[in-house]
């Protein structure tokens, strides 16, 4: 097992997996005629236009820990139309000012508030963000929704691209979350406090009070058998494989105050994030630029290979051997490709360069990540 990949694999945030089949596998002819967008730039309608997409920023020049719940982003309450998702970094960074309040950014936004509020790695930070962006951005536009679907984000992409934001099942969001509940069950995005119940639960018997890697653990394998034992469409494989295990550890790395030595998590700040979606008081991110630590010890607590619930039967879950895994990073990244390609199956014009430039700059995180050689499923400009 690659050591390099298995520490640096699969946040955030926690903030993907295989889209649902009607997305992932169109069928329908009309979606899979020529996917065009008109060349202009400029707004109509106060809807943003189409951009020429930047490339993302690079690391900050100072990457220590640092007060950043400050006097320059205060938490405000939402407002009506103001978008949140499955993500409670994403959420407390929008709540606090690092990206637009509305919930609505570029990725390169996106990139500079994880490095600023939370000292995420930059490659690491670039790797998740245009991942989500590929999925469920809108590429022409540059804009993505931590949310659900948002008019903020521009013109919808031609079908069966939806830019439909964090709140896609299966995508940057996923089945046995921490907070969140799966798909099936209606609200995939919202506090669940029966769950966090549960965190809190697991933490006074695992881990003396505090989220940890033991907790961590623990509470990562309970969640799947939950999930198998409740959720006859549960799905575990591919992306979200990943993210399920880099949202486990995404707590001890990004929600503990740098100033703190031992690497565990209070509840007081726990609800903080997850359901308040609010710094702490007096706030400080982390000591050094972070990515997936921790992910090695939690998944050798309880080894779990990628699969499903088969026929749509609870307590059915079934191997899947063609999933990526902790071994196979390269599977991976054909696999986020082939679900590219299934959403933009014919791009022409600026949307097609749009797509160029995107994938050409997640490959920026790939690299660092994941070590594949470069793909150019669109072509090169």
């Amino acid at each position: 097992m690659n050591p390099r990949f298995f520490v640096h694999l699969t946040t955030i945030l926690f903030v993907f997996g295989s889209l649902p089949t009607s997305l992932a596998f169109p069928n329908d002819v009309d979606l899979l005629k020529r996917q065009g967008v008109d060349d202009t730039t400029s707004s109509t309608g106060g809807r943003p236009g189409v951009v020429d997409p930047p490339p993302p920023p690079g690391p900050p020049s100072f990457t220590g820990a640092k007060l950043v719940n400050d006097r320059a982003h205060p938490w405000r309450p939402l407002r009506n139309g103001d978008e949140r998702g499955p993500c409670p970094g994403m959420n407390t960074l929008a709540s606090h000012g690092y990206i637009s309040r509305d919930g609505v950014a570029t990725p390169g936004q996106m990139v500079t508030a994880v490095q600023e509020g939370f000292n995420m790695e930059n490659k690491f930070a670039i790797f998740v963000t245009y991942l989500a962006h590929l999925f469920n951005g809108n590429l022409a536009t540059d804009l993505l929704s931590i949310g659900g679907h948002t008019s903020k984000t521009g013109p919808d992409p031609p079908p069966p691209a939806h830019a439909g934001g964090f709140n896609v099942h299966g995508t940057f969001e996923g089945d046995a979350g921490m907070t969140r509940a799966d798909a099936f069950f209606g609200d995939n995005h919202s506090f669940n406090q029966t769950l966090f119940d549960e965190f809190v639960d697991f933490s006074n018997r695992f881990g003396g009070g505090y989220y940890n890697l033991t907790v961590a653990g623990e509470l990562r394998f309970q969640r799947l058998q939950d999930s198998i034992a409740t959720n006859p469409e549960f799905s575990f494989r591919n992306v979200r494989y990943f993210t399920a295990y880099g949202e486990s550890v995404f707590p001890i790395n990004f929600f503990v105050d740098g100033r703190q030595t031992e690497k565990r998590l209070d509840m007081a700040a726990a609800a903080s994030f997850f359901r308040d979606m609010k710094y702490p008081p007096d706030f400080f991110r982390a000591p050094t630029p972070m990515t997936n630590e921790g992910i090695p010890e939690i998944f050798a607590m309880h080894p779990f290979l990628p699969g499903t619930n088969a026929d749509g039967r609870i307590n059915n879950f079934v191997v899947d051997p063609t999933s990526a895994n902790f071994t196979t990073p390269c599977v991976l990244y054909g696999n986020i490709l082939n679900t590219v390609q299934s959403l933009y199956p014919n791009p022409t014009g600026v949307l097609r360069r749009n797509l160029i430039k995107n994938l050409g700059y997640f490959y920026i995180g790939v690299s660092a990540v994941l070590g594949c050689p470069e793909q150019f499923p669109y072509g090169q400009e």
